[in-house]
């Protein structure tokens, strides 16, 4: 993913051009952007560098001129020299070796979404986190007192992760049903990496996880880049189909199903009561191993939902994914898995090869947050505030998008699944909102077919935006329909 963090100065009296110029110079001299190396897009170019295209037009036209960079059409801009700076030695080419590596880049329009995020100035309509409004400062001020007064050193962990944190998670995930010693939860360092441990410690290269079409794991390459591949399955709104999958496992001989039951991302459903009871019948007869990702569980708005897969589950078959993420804070990083114990022990040991341990501070916050109460009144809270933003979500969507769009209005989390009705580019849509600085995530990042909806969320942005925000990318998709 390339970032810039530098701007020129509008100020000074050497021109914008000849300032990128010089930035990019500096780059190829330090090694920074070596032989090889792929400049972002024109379009990227300037509005990282926030000038017009046509003043990095002419930066890169002299970069070229002077033999430093090259474009082939279709493939972009590439550094093709450094002999201007004093480095004799040959360049190595780390392209090679980028290309070479076992991990798979992020989709294109992921790594634009991740690029957009960093900028202060956007608007971010489908950004899957809690508004920075709605972080509990003094709360966590407090929390954070209490910890340096009591803790007594600050050393690794042992591998399943802080004892005491175990146990609070324990006596948490009791009160949905699941009963669970805490020699059976590991802590991770969000439910991202509880997945990536799965897909390395778990599964075998060539083999399939079932999941549902579309689904927030296929906008990240991490089942894929452990050579596992993803097979996905019709949902209508009360969840996935289940009926499916003995035909799909036969077929594809699946490893996992995963699934995220309650206010699914992207779709914001939540699978009914019926449909779970029939969803683990069904894999407990093809004896089909279940990832429940319940991150959103706690972000009920008009009723608590049904209680978890895990909550039925007797005989060790499901692995439950929590986290702190969505419901406090992602920058903590804690989450947790539970399951049986063989095979936390071997997750576990796979994480300490990999990380030797989540962060021992955040782990005893997150320990203060879950036994003091404070945690309960924070989602209360919490709840209360995603309520105000969903309503107001759908009211805008009712004054505009009422005769372009359709959607369902979910009963929790973060996300509304917005259907546009005529047939425009969402690729196009999506490039034009960032012009205007305002982020949307395209449905096709969650499935190749899914080119007619774009995720909406409403837990980030204020309400204000929310009016302003959509109400501006509807005037955008009724300008792409004329």
């Amino acid at each position: 993913m390339n970032t810039i963090d530098w701007k020129p100065d509008k100020t000074n009296t050497v021109p914008v051009y000849q300032q990128i110029v010089q930035f990019i110079k500096q780059k190829i001299a330090n090694g920074e952007w070596p032989v090889g190396f792929k400049l972002p897009s024109q379009r990227e170019l300037a509005a990282m560098f926030g000038v017009n295209r046509s003043t990095v037009i002419t930066a890169l036209d002299e970069l070229m001129a002077d033999g430093l960079i090259q474009g082939e059409p279709g493939k972009g801009t590439r550094v093709v020299n450094n002999t201007w700076s004093l480095l004799t030695a040959a360049s190595l080419d780390w392209r090679r070796y980028v290309e070479a590596g076992m991990y798979q880049p992020n989709l294109p329009a992921i790594q634009e979404i991740n690029r957009a995020e960093a900028d202060p100035g956007i608007l971010r309509l489908s950004t899957g986190e809690l508004s920075p409004e709605l972080f509990p400062a003094s709360d966590m001020k407090q929390v954070l007192t209490q910890v340096a007064h009591t803790m007594d050193h600050l050393g690794y962990e042992e591998p399943k992760g802080y004892v005491s944190l175990r146990r609070e998670i324990s006596r948490y995930v009791k009160r949905f049903g699941i009963d669970v010693s805490p020699s059976s939860i590991l802590i991770v360092s969000g439910a991202l990496q509880a997945l990536q441990l799965i897909s390395v410690g778990l599964l075998q290269r060539g083999a399939t996880v079932l999941l549902e079409k579309p689904s927030y794991l296929f906008s990240l390459p991490i089942f894929q880049s452990a050579g596992v591949r993803l097979s996905g399955l019709p949902m209508d709104e009360q969840g996935i189909q289940p009926d499916m999958i003995p035909v799909h496992n036969k077929k594809q001989n699946g490893a996992f199903l995963y699934t995220i039951p309650s206010f699914h991302n992207p779709t914001g459903y939540l699978m009914t009561e019926e449909r779970r009871r029939q969803l683990y019948q069904i894999c407990e007869a093809e004896q089909l191993p279940i990832v429940e990702d319940d991150v959103y569980r706690e972000l009920w708005i008009d009723a608590e939902p049904p209680l978890p897969l895990k909550a039925r589950d007797q005989n060790g078959l499901v692995l439950y994914l929590g986290s702190l993420s969505k419901t406090l804070s992602p920058g903590l990083r804690i989450g947790w898995v539970i399951g049986p114990e063989p095979v936390i022990n071997r997750l576990a040991d796979i994480k300490m090869q990999t990380d030797y341990g989540s962060s021992s501070l955040s782990q005893r916050v997150a320990t203060e947050w879950l036994a003091g109460g404070l945690y309960d009144d924070h989602v209360r809270q919490v709840r209360q505030e995603l309520k105000k933003r969903r309503d107001a979500a759908v009211q805008v969507l009712e004054a505009h998008f009422h005769d372009i769009a359709e959607w369902n209005v979910p009963q929790g989390g973060f996300y509304i699944w917005l259907k546009i009705l005529p047939s425009v580019s969402m690729r196009k849509l999506f490039h034009r909102a960032l012009v205007e600085k305002m982020l949307i995530n395209p449905g096709h990042v969650y499935h190749q077919g899914e080119h007619q909806y774009v995720r909406i969320s409403y837990s980030y942005a204020s309400i204000g935006e929310l009016h302003e925000g959509l109400g501006r990318l509807a005037r955008l998709i009724r300008e792409e329909m004329a």
